[in-house]
């Protein structure tokens, strides 16, 4: 019996399938069937002559032959794509879908609508956006750039630096009408609610910068924690306490006077703002687009200043 032909459609799903370690999550991820992918697997083992993946109940891990494969796959499947594009652009036409990851407040609020402005400027583009604050793994989910806050630590994704995000304190004019009036000092805060957030580390102690470049360190408490900005948006407006700040989060809040800045001339240290882009997609006409769009863009945003 003739061995199967080695094609794209059969690439793509074990590269994928080696990225995610699940068939299940790519079927759905490529919108076919399980056994679809399965299929695809097993006659890509038969063009190439040799077992591919080593497959258990949990999980779907690479054999030698097929990372050494998959390392092939991912090089000949990146000039598929640039082939692409560089035939569309002969007709000035850039089209394809780009898929972002991005901090889901600045994503709410922001990105969404950039997204929107750059989509009318290359109406063929597609852009699948998913908004979390969890650091996913970008090659694994499929990622093709990720908008981050905060330090990095994956040394493989290419980097632009897209700036800085200014951070302040700010209270509702209710909270801070209270009894407990309003802090002058930094070490005031210690009698109010803060509003924290759970998933930063060390969001028990609050860092301020003063008006010389001195640092000051004081206990930050409340009964109010929560794991998403834009539910600690919504507890800043009700008046819930106090709270460190994105700018972008809050300043039109600021703008309607729903919310005050607390101790002006303290603040948290601002937080490096990032482009992370896998880099067997940054070649992709696509992709470097929406780079360089949002780079433009997101510089005017409230509270970003260069880096």
């Amino acid at each position: 019996m003739d061995r199967p032909d080695v094609t794209l459609e059969r690439m793509r799903s074990f590269v994928r399938v080696a990225e995610r370690g699940s068939l299940s999550a790519v079927a759905r991820e490529l919108g076919i069937g399980q056994s679809t992918v399965t299929r695809h697997l097993r006659e890509l083992e038969e063009a190439v002559g040799v077992p591919l993946l080593s497959r258990t109940t949990r999980r779907v891990t690479m054999t030698d032959e097929g990372g050494r494969y998959y390392a092939d796959c991912v090089q000949i499947l990146r000039l598929v794509d640039q082939a692409g594009d560089e035939a569309r652009a002969t007709r000035g036409a850039a089209a394809g879908t780009i898929r972002i990851s991005c901090t889901a407040a600045f994503g709410v609020l922001h990105v969404s609508r950039l997204i929107f402005a750059f989509q009318d400027q290359y109406p063929d583009i597609g852009v699948d956006l998913s908004l979390t604050d969890e650091r996913v793994d970008l090659v694994r989910e499929g990622v093709d750039i990720a908008l981050r806050l905060g330090p990095l630590t994956d040394s493989s994704m290419k980097l632009r630096a897209l700036g800085r995000s200014r951070r302040l304190l700010v209270a509702a004019p209710e909270y801070l009408a209270q009894q407990r009036g309003r802090p002058a000092v930094p070490q005031d805060l210690a009698g109010h609610e803060g509003i924290r957030m759970t998933n930063i580390a060390g969001s028990d102690t609050l860092v301020l910068e003063g008006p010389g470049g001195e640092r000051h360190a004081v206990p930050f408490g409340g009964r109010f924690r929560v794991d998403h900005g834009l539910a600690a948006r919504e507890a800043m407006a009700a008046g819930r306490g106090i709270a460190p700040a994105h700018r972008w989060l809050v300043d039109d809040l600021l703008t309607a006077g729903r919310l005050e800045a607390v101790l002006p001339g303290y603040e948290p240290p601002p937080v490096p703002l990032s482009l992370l882009i896998v880099p067997e997609r940054a070649g992709i006409a696509r992709v470097r687009l929406l780079v360089d769009f949002l780079a433009g863009q997101v510089a005017g945003l409230p509270g970003i200043e260069a880096g």
